[in-house]
């Protein structure tokens, strides 16, 4: 274990936070609950961005973009939306600032009050639904498919880094549909790309499903989501797909003329995944000696130390060096050279240890004469020794077993906990000592849940979908339930 990262079994959350700060991905900023994303950090949120980017425009979708600001009296148009966003909300009151003539600094110009206040973005529904008012009119304008890749401010007393900060990035999806069944099947599309990308860039196993009322996103009929679990036993909502039925289109007067000529409001969804992506990544395989990245989207693959003491033959060492760096290039691996001299070999190696750079490449004077080189995978730390012909197409491969392996790690972890419990007790006991996913029966009202919560700190994280039939007794009531429902704590 490195000195410088607690120990997960000491402090999960202080483990978390010395990767976060040390592993170079975020730093805290001088504004309270927001970050900065350092270099590393948004290099890692550019690659998946960047691939769920491409994701959406296979599925048809553009993207564009809408303002930061929304008038107060734009949300208070859908009440169950207003309702849900009310106590994050930053509002804008004031556009200008001045000095103050009693000499006590810069203070707020009494007479640059707004007419109308604005709200810092929490979510574009309200914004976007204004707006496409006027771009909608005939279901020739059907589907509308726009993405929007921005930031958003939800006031957060209790902040992480990455995980829930004031501020933070996203992409939001809003698409408009002239039938319920079109909306419905967009929304589950969207989710389907995210449990993808979730499975196959990240290396993360999800549980799609759907969640209950009182967990729904505000002003939605229905919302999709994938759930993943960490390390540490507790669930993380990794993505969310939203079925918005007519509500925004009703509250904006969104209406189309249909084939018939006949005015109907348009369907709606919303969805979204966030920089919190980012700390779930963390979280789900990094150990104690720092970042583990999966090979699909960490922001350098393979890097190449020399080892060398001197001048001696320093040059043919890097030139052989430079060589097989162009050659990851030109086959698409992201690569570094690392001959800066300021550092020893070994501090290298911890340094990308800590990073999670997927493969490691040694190569000293001895391995040009015998023309190999030491690689080192940082998922297994196993190190082979690998002769420099064919060294693209080694690496290459292994890349792709790193990417294979973490998942399947993840999903033995995940599968080892999920668990059935048929009373109060054994649920209890399960989320204490083991933690993890819990299936178990559940009325079906709201109080319940809510009473369950207040009583473990577990909530319903989903209703998994095609979840089979199963005839049963709630846990904390005893009334008749159809299914099991998925609890856990989470983040």
């Amino acid at each position: 274990m490195s000195k410088e990262i607690t120990s997960r079994n000491e402090d999960y959350s202080q483990w978390y936070n010395d990767l976060v700060i040390k592993g170079g991905l975020a730093d805290h900023s001088g504004v309270k609950g927001c970050m900065v994303i350092k270099p590393y950090g948004f290099a890692l949120w550019e690659n998946m961005r960047d691939q769920l980017d491409r994701m959406f425009k296979d599925t048809g979708h553009v993207n564009a973009y809408f303002p930061l600001f929304i008038p107060k009296s734009f949300l208070s148009r859908e009440a169950a939306h207003v309702e849900g966003f009310a106590k994050e909300c930053a509002v804008v009151t004031h556009y200008r600032l001045k000095n103050d003539p009693n000499g006590g600094g810069v203070i707020v110009d009494p007479e640059a009050k707004l007419e109308e206040e604005l709200i810092v973005r929490p979510t574009s529904e309200t914004i976007i639904w204004n707006t496409y008012r006027d771009w909608i009119k005939s279901y020739r304008d059907l589907p509308l498919l726009i993405n929007q890749w921005a930031n958003v401010v939800r006031w957060e007393m209790r902040t992480r880094l990455f995980l829930r900060t004031a501020e933070f990035l996203w992409q939001e999806g809003h698409t408009a549909h002239a039938t319920a069944v079109e909306a419905i099947a967009e929304t589950k599309q969207m989710l389907d790309v995210y449990a993808t990308f979730a499975e196959e860039y990240m290396a993360l196993p999800v549980i799609k499903g759907v969640k209950t009322e009182s967990e729904r996103f505000a002003g939605a009929v229905d919302t999709y989501c994938i759930e993943a679990l960490m390390q540490d036993g507790k669930a993380l909502q990794a993505g969310t797909s939203h079925f918005l039925g007519q509500n925004f289109a009703k509250a904006f007067d969104v209406r189309f003329s249909d084939k018939n000529n006949q005015l109907d409001y348009v369907w709606a969804t919303s969805w979204g995944v966030s920089t919190r992506l980012i700390g779930g990544l963390v979280m789900a395989h990094s150990d104690d000696d720092g970042l583990i990245l999966p090979p699909r989207i960490a922001p350098l693959q393979v890097v190449i130390v020399p080892i060398y003491k001197g001048e001696e033959r320093k040059d043919a060492l890097d030139a052989k060096g430079r060589e097989l760096a162009a050659a990851f290039k030109a086959v698409g691996i992201s690569v570094k050279y690392d001959d800066n001299d300021n550092s020893r070999p070994g501090f290298k190696f911890a340094e990308y240890e800590l990073k999670g750079v997927p493969v490691r490449i040694a190569m000293g004077l001895r391995d040009l004469d015998n023309n190999t080189v030491e690689v080192a995978r940082r998922d297994t730390k196993e190190k082979t020794a690998v002769p420099m012909e064919g060294l693209t197409g080694y690496v290459r491969q292994l890349l792709e077993t790193i990417q294979q392996s973490m998942y399947d790690k993840a999903m033995a972890y995940r599968d080892a906990h999920i668990t059935r419990a048929d009373t109060m007790a054994e649920f209890e006991k399960l989320l204490d000592e083991k933690g993890g996913f819990v299936l178990a029966h559940w009325d079906g009202t709201p109080a319940t849940e809510e009473a369950i919560k207040e009583k473990t700190k577990a909530t319903i994280r989903c209703i998994p979908l095609n979840n089979p039939a199963e005839d049963g007794k709630c846990i904390l009531t005893g009334r008749p339930s159809k299914q099991r429902v998925l609890f856990a704590r989470a983040y």
